[in-house]
């Protein structure tokens, strides 16, 4: 069995949902500290100026984990957020498919960032037809160290393998794995081209710019990345 870990982010990109697809159990580690300027809190759509960041105002206070920063909610990011996508998708061909998720995410009063992101990972998943089972560490007891933590996690889940993002080639502690029989493979994922609007070609938007212009075809470009 196959484990893939992955901080909760906001609308993420494919590579993001390649990995939850690879997986056979999809792990959200929202607790772990939060990190600004990331894409825990934002993620970028296409426009016809060129990109642009949709961000979730935070209430962040060093050294708070992700699962306890709360959102902003003095700031009406979720009317700006829903006319932004109205903005730039409303002519893409499969937003009407989709704007009903939106519209009833942005309708709820979020409180608490670890919420908002689990529920558009969960929702943009059954979008795509990714069926991946979820689950949360909030009431695991996991290591300190880093690499010791994803081994302990494998462990809760019965995983012989750990799907680690690229990144992890330079900071994973590999002993650790092989000590507890654990393989590791890494996800080498070339971003695919589709069809956008507004000219050339502008990779590593949110998924949801592949959602609405690709509709059913998604899962199958976001698999092509391989």
């Amino acid at each position: 069995m196959i484990a893939a870990v992955h901080q909760p982010q906001y609308i993420p990109w494919l590579g993001y949902f390649d990995k939850i697809d690879r997986a056979d159990v999809f792990v959200i580690l929202d607790t772990v500290q939060y990190k600004k300027n990331e894409f825990q809190n934002r993620n970028k759509i296409k426009t016809g100026q060129g990109w642009q960041w949709l961000t979730v105002p935070v209430k962040y206070h060093f050294p708070q984990t992700i699962e306890e920063v709360p959102i902003n909610n003095t700031v009406n990011w979720t009317h700006k957020h829903n006319q932004a996508l109205l903005s730039n998708y409303a002519k893409s061909p499969y937003f009407s498919v989709h704007k009903d998720f939106f519209e009833t995410m942005f309708a709820k009063d979020w409180e608490w960032l670890t919420d908002l992101n689990t529920h558009t990972v969960t929702g943009l998943m059954e979008c795509l037809g990714i069926s991946t089972p979820v689950e949360c560490v909030k009431s695991w007891e996991l290591s300190e160290d880093p690499t010791g933590r994803l081994v302990d996690i494998c462990k809760q889940t019965g995983a012989e393998t750990y799907l680690s993002g690229a990144g992890g080639q330079g900071y994973l502690d590999m002993p650790q794995f092989e000590a507890a029989g654990i393989d590791v493979i890494f996800q080498a994922y070339q971003h695919p081209e589709y069809a956008q609007r507004f000219g050339d070609f502008e990779p590593y938007m949110s998924v949801i710019d592949l959602l609405f212009n690709g509709g059913p075809e998604s899962l199958k470009i976001i698999r092509s990345g391989r």
